[in-house]
């Protein structure tokens, strides 16, 4: 009799026993998940127009592919390729020169001066407007990604094929 009370009591231990020791093994899997997730994905950086402060480097490339009251061929475009200094001051305000080479063209100053406004959202992207003396294009409008805790820029111009990456100078 004591053996057929073991055999019922194993026969319902056992598959309870397997049901709990699943379950045990699949809980600690969702916490898991969720703390490998987060690590995966570290919250977003927060930026603000202080994090551009101070002056940049900057190497541009690209070509132009329409200037305004000017009509280019189709499929033509100009290469361009440049270099500025440009000062952040934190506050949302942009001056710089430029020595910006079109097709080949030397520019008409040596240092073309610019200034403008930049602004800067919480996750680092940012647009900015530059107005330059005497440049058809002005303003240049463009739309940047802050990188490397605000010691670089990566941009692009709207509406022409070009882009360029600032790099803070260290004096």
């Amino acid at each position: 009799m004591q053996n057929k009370l073991v055999s019922k009591i194993f026969a319902v231990a056992a598959p309870t026993a397997v049901v709990f020791g699943a379950l045990a093994l699949m809980t600690p899997a969702a916490p898991q998940s969720v703390a490998q997730h987060s690590n995966k994905f570290p919250p977003p950086p927060r930026c603000s127009a202080k994090t551009l402060s101070g002056d940049y480097a900057f190497t541009i490339e690209g070509a132009l592919l329409s200037i305004p009251n000017v009509q280019l061929p189709p499929g033509v475009s100009l290469p361009l390729h440049g270099i500025a200094l440009s000062h952040y001051d934190g506050k949302g305000n942009r001056t710089q020169v430029d020595h910006v080479v079109v097709n080949g063209e030397e520019p008409s100053m040596e240092w073309t001066p610019g200034s403008g406004t930049y602004t800067v959202n919480d996750d680092c992207t940012g647009s900015q407007e530059l107005f330059i003396t005497g440049n058809p294009l002005s303003p240049i409008r463009s739309h940047f990604v802050i990188d490397k805790n605000g010691r670089e820029i990566r941009e692009v111009v709207d509406a022409n094929a070009v882009s360029a990456i600032g790099t803070k100078v260290e004096y």
